[in-house]
């Protein structure tokens, strides 16, 4: 049963305006860095392809990743922004600036610590932990070795980077931390360009070191620019510290376990055949790219208007903007999901067919890429859900229901790999449908819980977006079959942008044919921009 909405309609629209004015700018930021990546990405599989070195490179560096992940990545971000957003919503700006300054010296000390004792223990962890199966090549396994060591140092890097943008974005500062992402690749284009030659794969790994750099320097200025006072204390007599670590352990839990699932996937992978673990990582990188601009985009400017309003008490107005953000999402990353599964080949083969990236490449991260799209919608929704449950500083049920969903996807993973080489399909692929089905349910279950907790979630006008989107959507697919059929001659770059271009066109004149009312206020917002 839904709840009446009593929050004043003027507070939830300028709640909504924020939110939509900072995914704007987000957007923007991380499209021009999926540019950049995307750049990288074609020059990493230019100069490497799908190859042994390549299956080295990705592997070790999950490594780092995980340090990352675990403790600076996003366990912090979902304890720290809240608690920082909901001191400064009260305008307690030195207890906020004492948290920021206990949170950087133990994240510092831990992600050090951590570094150092994966790099003394590195041969343990990639032969026992990482890629089991890569024992039966001992010079790939020492590559991965000596890959893992060099990129060790940037996990500290990143922790510290992180938290500045976590700092920026408690502030509503979102451009300049969104710009971050994109100058990680361009440290591995660097890498390519300059050290390549002499230094072969090992230029990837420096160029890991480079971009971590660039990803800190770039918001360095931002960070001056707030006048916060540094304090040197690890905090632990202070409440919000101590908030923050309660919040983290929990999250702490579910990066945990979504880490052990990428692992175990590598570790599947370095059982298949030769480049699968580059085909299942150019993959999810592809379908991350839409995911990113979108959910992430929206999810990064939704947690402190969340954040404030929850610390504020304002549940109805949390309740009203969730459900509007929530039917942007899916408005959006339907007809990206679409547009990945029918139009993948052509656009995996226009973006990375070059130099020793041949047609068996392409068919290795194609095949990826549309299981992985099947998940997309799940993985945007489940992005800003989870938001939503931190700023409510909730930790423990997002974990509960990632460890059950990843749960569910090693299951998956095992089983599909079997069933896809009975069928005589590639099997890699199977791991990239276990995530998507694995996620889907994810979605499904935080939905439910969070409709719980904030006494309804406006399901009829979720469900009518969904529905609205599925049409539009079906029209763009019978839209894009019929553009395939009638292309296949065609060169590639004809096939992708006309295809784009049609499933675009026939996507917006379904949403404005249904009569959307998301359509008709950008409509608005965009004659009125003009106009002036």
């Amino acid at each position: 049963m839904e709840i009446p909405e009593s929050a004043p309609a003027s507070q939830v629209n300028r709640a909504n305006r924020q939110i939509a004015r900072a995914a704007g700018t987000v957007m923007a930021a991380l499209v021009f860095g999926n540019l950049i990546g995307l750049l990288s990405k074609i020059l990493i599989a230019q100069t490497f392809g799908t190859e042994m070195e390549a299956d080295a490179f990705y592997a070790a560096n999950r490594v780092p990743e995980l340090l990352f992940n675990l403790v600076a990545g996003g366990a912090l971000a979902s304890a720290f922004i809240p608690t920082l957003t909901g001191l400064l919503a009260k305008n307690q700006r030195p207890e906020a600036w004492r948290l920021t300054s206990g949170v950087a010296n133990l994240l510092v000390l831990a992600v050090s610590t951590g570094a150092a004792l994966t790099a003394i223990f590195a041969p343990q962890v990639v032969r026992y932990l990482l890629a089991s199966g890569f024992s039966d090549n001992p010079a790939q396994e020492a590559l991965t070795i000596d890959l893992v060591r060099i990129m060790l140092p940037s996990a500290v890097i990143f922790a510290v980077s992180g938290l500045v943008m976590g700092v920026l974005n408690a502030h509503q500062k979102f451009f300049i931390p969104a710009l971050a992402p994109g100058m990680y690749p361009l440290g591995l284009i660097t890498g390519i360009l300059v050290f390549s030659k002499p230094l072969g794969i090992f230029s990837l790994a420096w160029g890991v070191l480079i971009g971590a750099c660039l990803h800190l320097a770039i918001q360095i200025p931002a960070l001056i620019r707030l006048r916060g006072t540094y304090t040197p204390t690890l905090g632990l007599n202070l409440p919000a510290v101590r908030e923050v670590a309660r919040l983290m352990g929990p999250r702490l839990i579910g990066v945990a376990v979504v880490q052990l699932n990428f692992w175990i996937n590598i570790q599947l992978a370095s059982f298949l055949p030769e480049g699968s673990i580059t085909g299942i990582n150019y993959g999810f990188a592809l379908m991350l790219m839409p995911q990113a601009a979108i959910a992430q985009a929206i999810a990064i400017a939704s947690l402190p208007t969340f954040s404030a309003q929850a610390a504020l008490g304002r549940l109805d107005e949390m309740r009203l903007s969730l459900a509007a953000t929530l039917r942007g999402v899916l408005l959006l990353s339907l007809p990206a999901s679409l547009g990945l599964i029918l139009l993948g080949r052509p656009i995996v083969s226009l973006l990375l067919e070059r130099g020793v990236f041949d047609t068996r490449s392409t068919e290795l991260v194609a095949w990826a890429l549309m299981w992985y799209a099947v998940g997309l919608v799940g993985h945007s929704v489940v992005e800003v859900v989870s938001r939503a449950f931190y700023a409510l500083h909730n930790t423990r049920t997002p974990v509960v229901v990632g460890v059950i969903a990843m749960t569910l996807n090693v299951l998956l993973s095992l089983l599909l790999i079997v069933l896809f080489g009975q069928l005589g399909w590639a099997p890699h692929g199977g791991l990239a449908l276990a995530n998507s089905l694995a996620t889907g349910l994810e979605m499904v279950l935080l939905l439910t819980l969070m409709r719980r907790q904030l006494k309804g979630l406006q399901g009829r006008s979720l469900l009518v977006g969904l529905g609205q989107a599925g049409l539009a959507g079906a029209a763009m697919a019978a839209g894009l079959v019929l553009w395939n059929r009638s292309s296949e001659a065609a060169p590639t770059w004809v096939i992708v942008f006309g295809g784009v271009a049609a499933g675009a066109v026939v996507y917006a004149l379904g949403l404005r044919l249904l009569r959307v009312p998301e359509v008709s206020a950008l409509t608005s917002a965009v004659r009125r921009r003009l106009s002036r």
